[in-house]
């Protein structure tokens, strides 16, 4: 793209801004992170488990037992490995997200423009900003062309400021925003030193707001922990009264408070929405605050634009209306002599450096149909932007003979509105709008003006207009939107169309392109004028909302979420921004979308591909339904922990301690990368999208899922100590014991992490879903298992004895009635159809 900038603005070199960089530093606030690798190493050891561990490792190494200390410190450098990769592993997924979100920023460096990243701006730098775009630094203005500014965000102040060099404040600041034309400004202040810098250091300390399922998640974690003190307590009281030893009795209640410790739940959550966060980067879509995943997965209603969105964004010129002619012409006759006025003020209605795709055609219209370019010899000097409801903007250009050509263009209505034309004209032409909106056409009225003198109205409408004629241009609904829309519906999702566009050739595009209940469109003046609880019922049961205005949108926005709907809301404009703001989901087009609309958003769809939006969806159903699958596998399995530690000594049985600290954290060590890698790997279940969304309550699991769990771990629990009483009942010994449950109970844990993959389909149909890691996980626990149980040393260690293959068996027998039951149950649910 030309800018026209002053050949004399040629930048910095090299090695000016190398020099300046070495003076001033990078453009951005000091990193507030300290999670260095010794702080994420002190945070890992700050968890419960790991404590529970120190205490029992200290408590070993007191009594003398110093195998067993070494054991546990062995499982704390484990554990910590473990908790050390998942973290590492979440925040260079989040770093990467970070460097994706990073904005570019246009600078001109040794007489060249290019586009490096705001944080590598300099003093000194001649930065290039336009319409739309957000500024990312404080500097002086050097050249600029109509150029505009809202400093909201600094002054308070809703209004847009018109600045250029020779202002009395010439000034641009960082984090405010370009609303018209184009400037170029030498960078003073970087950083920390803007204005906005100042504000923002503050800024950089604060913590993200935790998401509903975050803070149930926590709860959880919370209620277990306190319930794990009780036990604990519990637990050593009544061992030390029952046999006077306080050593033993303090191992019992660690052993038993670690196995009520849900502590790969918290890690498992973060662990899911870093990585889905990471994976939809790989996609296209990049996501800005990880736990925005979870609210994809409850969209339940989308609120699209038409432009560029449903529609390919090609704006070809198909027809123009000659008004003095009253013909329509198609594009071969665009060089006709009869229609050189309407094509010339269509062209100088528009930016002088266009980057609207309806301004480039009609700048390429004009160089096909005009022999002679008259375009070098006029200056606008001055401009009305695009303002009005419907919406009209006004260019005056000059030469200097002092010629003028003054300029409208905008949508019918608006132009129309401010031409001197009758009734019955306006009428006629009306018709020919309707005509052409019923083919899907965009079209925009054409006409021009005169004025003595340089003290022009405050209103372009003031202006008397004379009306030269339409242009119609059609823009066709990209290839496969039907299909988009037909998974977007089959998932049970709604979809609205907010646009600026009219309702005839809204209603056209919405058809061709698949979208259903199209009638009766409402359009933005309308929707401001109803009451709030009529507003509700008109954004719920319309789908096409027209001629909208960003005061409208915001308002059918926030009508929707009232109504209960999660809103999935797109945009790619300035006027957007607070409709993005408001939305649950903001999502903004990457490369359409101006600077303001991506930093509204939540999301940013990197090619504008609104299927893209889909797979984001999915992949957030996706993360929480495996989000439950191992909250539900971490319960289930749990439970016969706690009650095979916990029974045996309540119940007086012979050996009360069947289970010490030893083999709670051999089965944490193989249930922690079960729900938080594995589960993570999961793939997508083939009914996920076509099940409707969930409600945004629905944040945790129901009494209905957590039933089941409960469930699951009982009939587990009952196996494994049905193996204990017959091994006991048959003479067995306290190590042949120990190992017919702890093998018992290895075998429940592998089949329910292959039984949990799915709550509705079958094992057997689970493994149609490939994922490697579960199978990998599960043959290097038996490996260990064996291990345990046939080596030596180990098993002296572990206090366990070798089984031969009856007793191997019948521990396989009892896990898998213990777990497979529950295949039995989703075949009653399929046959049902219950999901």
């Amino acid at each position: 793209m030309s800018y026209n900038i002053p050949e004399h603005l040629d930048g910095l070199s090299e090695n000016e801004v190398i020099a300046s960089r070495k003076t001033y530093g990078y453009n951005r606030l000091e990193s507030a992170d300290k999670n260095t690798w010794l702080g994420l190493v002190v945070d890992i050891l700050k968890e419960p488990m790991l404590i529970l561990l120190l205490i029992i490792s200290l408590i070993y190494v007191i009594v003398g037992d110093y195998g067993e200390a070494s054991f546990m410190f062995l499982a704390i450098l484990a554990v910590t490995a473990i908790s050390f990769y998942q973290d590492n592993r979440s925040k260079k997924a989040l770093k990467e997200l970070e460097k994706l979100n990073e904005p570019l920023s246009k600078v001109i460096r040794s007489s060249k423009i290019i586009e490096i990243p705001t944080y590598e701006i300099v003093v000194g730098d001649l930065c290039i900003t336009e319409e739309g775009k957000s500024i990312n630094a404080d500097g002086r203005i050097v050249h600029s062309n109509d150029f505009s500014v809202n400093e909201s965000s600094l002054t308070g102040e809703s209004y847009s400021v018109f600045k250029d060099s020779t202002s009395e404040d010439n000034h641009v600041y960082s984090g405010t925003v370009a609303v018209s034309g184009l400037a170029v400004f030498q960078v003073e202040k970087i950083g920390k030193e803007t204005r906005v810098g100042k504000i923002g250091e503050s800024i950089a300390t604060m913590e993200e707001e935790l998401s509903p399922l975050q803070i149930q998640v926590r709860k959880f974690v919370k209620g277990m922990a306190t319930i794990g003190i009780v036990i604990f307590l519990m637990v050593c009281i009544f061992s030390y009264v029952k046999t006077g030893d306080w050593v033993a009795s303090l191992l019992s209640g660690l052993t038993l408070a670690m196995s009520v410790l849900p502590e790969e739940i918290p890690v498992a959550f973060t662990t899911f929405m870093a990585l889905g966060a990471w994976k939809l980067m790989r996609e296209g879509i990049i996501i800005k605050r990880s736990s925005i995943v979870e609210t994809l997965g409850s969209t339940t209603l989308i609120c699209t634009d038409k432009t560029g969105t449903i529609t390919e964004n090609s704006m070809n010129l198909a027809h123009v209306y000659d008004y003095h002619s009253d013909k329509i012409y198609e594009e071969r006759d665009f060089e006709s002599a009869e229609l050189s006025e309407l094509i010339d003020y269509a062209m100088w209605s528009s930016e002088p450096v266009p980057f609207d795709p309806m301004e480039i055609t009609l700048h390429k219209t004009y160089e096909q149909a005009r022999q002679k370019d008259e375009r070098k010899e006029y200056r606008m000097f001055h401009e009305y932007p695009l303002e009005g409801k419907p919406p009209m903007m006004t260019h005056v250009f000059e030469n200097k003979r002092k010629d003028r050509i003054i300029a409208a263009k905008g949508a019918p209505e608006a132009i129309l509105h401010v031409s001197r034309l009758p009734e019955s004209e306006k009428a006629k032409i009306r018709e020919v709008v309707k005509k052409f909106g019923q083919k899907g056409y965009r079209i925009l009225g054409v006409a021009k003006s005169y004025f003595e003198g340089n003290d022009f109205p405050g209103k372009q409408q003031d202006l008397a207009f004379e009306f030269l004629g339409l242009t119609a241009f059609y823009d066709p609904p990209k290839k496969r939107i039907q299909e988009v829309f037909r998974r977007i519906y089959d998932a049970g999702i709604k979809v609205k169309v907010i646009t600026g566009d009219n309702a005839d050739t809204t209603t056209a595009i919405a058809r061709q392109a698949g979208i259903i209940n199209v009638d009766d469109p409402v359009n933005g003046s309308e929707i401001m004028n109803y009451p709030e609880k009529e507003l509700i019922q008109v954004a719920e049961t319309k789908t096409l909302f027209t001629r909208m205005f960003p005061e409208a949108k915001l308002a059918v926005v926030k009508a929707l979420k009232k109504n209960g709907e999660v809103v999935a809301m797109l945009g790619d404009g300035v006027n957007d921004g607070p409709a993005l703001k408001a939305a649950h989901i903001g999502v903004a087009m990457g490369n359409k979308g101006t600077e303001i609309a991506k930093s509204a958003a939540a999301v940013v769809i990197a090619n504008d591909d609104l299927e893209k939006l889909i797979v984001g969806i999915a992949a957030g159903r996706r993360i929480y339904a495996n989000i439950k699958k191992a909250i539900q596998y971490i319960i289930s399995i749990h439970i016969p922990i706690i009650l095979t530690v916990s029974l045996p000594l309540f119940l007086g049985w012979v050996f009360p301690h069947i289970f010490t600290p030893v083999h709670v954290i051999f089965l944490e060590l193989v249930m922690g990368p079960t729900c938080s890698i594995v589960y993570e790997n999961e793939p997508m279940e083939k009914n996920t999208m076509s099940q409707p969304p969930r409600a945004m309550s629905n944040t945790f699991l129901s009494w209905r899922e957590l039933g089941i769990s409960l469930v699951q771990g009982i009939m587990i629990a009952i196996g494994v100590l049905f193996v204990y009483q017959y091994t006991v009942q048959n003479g067995g010994t306290e190590e042949k014991t120990r190992a017919m449950v702890f093998s018992t109970l290895i075998f429940a844990n592998i089949l329910l992490s292959f039984a949990n993959r799915s709550f509705f389909y079958s094992i057997l149909e689970s493994f149609k879903n490939r994922n490697p890691l579960l199978v990998g996980i599960s043959v290097l626990v038996l490996t260990l298992l064996f291990v345990i149980l046939y080596v030596n040393p180990v098993s002296l260690f572990f206090k366990v004895t070798a089984l031969n293959i009856h007793e191997l068996g019948l521990c396989l027998l009892m896990a898998a009635a213990s777990v497979l039951w529950f295949e039995l149950y989703k075949f009653v649910k399929r046959r049902e159809g219950v999901t």
